[in-house]
């Protein structure tokens, strides 16, 4: 029973290490808005500060399959934006002004755009093992104000504490940055649903029992 007990134990403390080790994330939301009016959003390019050439073009396309696969808003297709970009002479993944995200809000119909960077991606060796990680920036800006509505930054590696104690293959550059997207993404606050039109609310009746 006691070998069992620190069995148990062990195997807590080797799950709590492999959780954190592996994944770090951060996020700010701004306290006096809600993000009910967003319905429509565009991902701009994002700003690659590593030496990996796709980076950038990876993490954007999973950023938007992810959106739009956790049903967070819809997504104008990346085409469109890019060819929108051009038109307006934006540079990928260069810094956008006020007057810029206004017209961006109009040409493509979007209440807010979300950009960030990449700011680490290859590999870490391990011992023998090359390992995949990846460190984002998001950030969602409201194209009429120019406020920045939602931030969040993560790092994520491709094994684990627990993987490395009992042989698990690391996950592959693909799955880093899909993970990574998801926890990013979780931390945007859900929409609260609004009821159907004509739906009639009413208050709950209390029935008092008869004396």
């Amino acid at each position: 029973m006691k070998r069992s007990m620190r069995f148990m134990t062990l195997l807590m403390c080797f799950l709590t290490l492999s959780g954190c080790g592996g994944k770090t994330t951060i996020s700010f939301m701004r306290e006096d808005v809600t993000l009910d009016f967003v319905n429509r959003v565009c991902v701009l390019p994002l700003q690659n500060n590593t030496d990996q050439k796709y980076a950038a073009e990876l993490a954007r396309d999973v950023i938007s399959s992810q959106i739009l696969a956790m049903n967070v808003f819809d997504v104008v297709d990346k085409g469109i934006v890019d060819s929108i970009l051009y038109e307006e002479a934006v540079d990928p993944g260069a810094a956008v002004s006020q007057l810029m995200l206004s017209r961006l809000g109009q040409r493509l119909n979007v209440q807010s755009i979300i950009v960030g960077s990449v700011d680490l991606a290859g590999d870490k060796r391990i011992g023998s093992l090359l390992v995949p990680e990846m460190s984002l920036t998001l950030r969602l800006i409201e194209t009429k104000s120019g406020l920045v509505l939602w931030q969040a930054s993560g790092h994520r590696a491709g094994d684990s504490m627990l993987g490395r104690l009992f042989g698990v293959v690391p996950d592959d550059t693909y799955k880093v940055t899909v993970k990574l997207v998801q926890e990013l993404l979780s931390t945007i606050p859900q929409k609260q649903e609004t009821p159907p039109a004509g739906t009639v609310i009413s208050e709950p009746v209390t029935v008092e029992p008869d004396k």
